[in-house]
């Protein structure tokens, strides 16, 4: 029998649904990807009636089929990471992301990752599945991470982050006083120098596209006291997925993000990160017809520079 804590999607058949091959039926009714779908029937992890499908057949009324999904592991070494659990069910988890950390193992950051912390949240928690990031955060970024907790739950919110369904709000303090309420950023990002992880506003870039609102204008004085500079707390929607399309866009339009140490940012001294988070997330679940929404409040270094910036 298959490892309970597996995910199991349980349907009946329809008259209507008479004369439809199973595979048809689970991409029609699951949206299943052609590439799970194979790995399920390897595995022999279909079922009809209860009994183990050998082949795609043509089921008929009242016929039962349940599908499982592939038991799947990662292996990154568990590490007690500081992150919050903001949601969590049976096909994904939303993390709370603190600054310093980076999502994935890489060349440069092999270990103390967030994928290490969910490792032992799992170890923790006594859940076992294989690490599925939906969306990415930058290292010093903080706020709302979706994880999938199997390739279904993945494939179909990527799908929807694709067709712009999966909403993604942000919030970050900039530099200068922006005079308009509300404005769209509408410029190409690229790589001017791959050997760089900088991007740059460039006409042959792919399209980029960032609303952006101002929460709060927050008067104040240049370093040198010669004019009024000041910072705007503003609310960011992504309509496309750029690396530091937020950052990039921020900067072009001569407002970059405080704290950021690669665009341009003011008071690194004081404040040694973008002060870039994200806030909200709304979206379709990706195995239940209702809608996920999920909040992170600002981060409490945000907060203290707020107040500073005030005060």
């Amino acid at each position: 029998m298959e490892n309970d804590n597996r995910r199991t999607f349980t349907f009946t058949i329809k008259k209507e649904d008479e004369g439809m091959g199973i595979r048809r039926m689970l991409k029609k009714n699951l949206d299943f990807s052609s590439r799970l779908l194979a790995k399920m029937r390897a595995q022999h992890l279909v079922f009809l009636n209860d009994q183990v499908l050998e082949g795609w057949m043509n089921p008929k009324e009242g016929d039962v089929i349940r599908a499982v999904l592939p038991d799947e592991k990662s292996g990154f070494p568990p590490e007690d990471i500081p992150f919050s659990v903001v949601y969590e069910d049976q096909d994904l988890l939303i993390a709370d992301k603190p600054a310093g950390y980076t999502v994935h193992p890489t060349k440069g950051h092999p270990n103390h990752t967030i994928a290490n912390g969910i490792m032992k949240y799992m170890e923790d928690h006594g859940q076992s599945w294989k690490i599925r990031f939906v969306n990415r955060l930058d290292m010093d970024t903080t706020g709302l991470l979706i994880v999938g907790k199997n390739s279904h739950a993945q494939d179909e919110l990527i799908r929807q982050m694709q067709k712009n369904e999966l909403k993604k709000t942000y919030c970050a303090i900039v530099q200068g006083i922006i005079e308009e309420d509300a404005f769209t950023i509408d410029r190409p990002i690229g790589m001017p120098d791959p050997d760089k992880p900088n991007r740059a506003v460039m006409e042959d870039g792919r399209p980029s596209v960032t609303q952006v609102k101002v929460l709060e204008r927050i008067p104040g004085k240049a370093a040198d006291n010669s004019e009024n500079a000041g910072h705007t707390l503003v609310e960011l929607r992504l309509l496309t997925g750029r690396t530091h399309q937020i950052r990039v866009h921020l900067s072009s339009i001569g407002h970059p993000i405080t704290g950021d140490p690669l665009y341009g940012g003011d008071l690194q001294d004081i404040f040694p990160r973008q002060a870039l988070h994200a806030m909200r997330l709304r979206f379709r679940h990706p195995a239940e017809d209702r809608i996920v929404e999920a909040e992170a409040p600002l981060p409490d270094d945000m907060e203290r520079l707020l107040e500073k910036l005030k005060n």
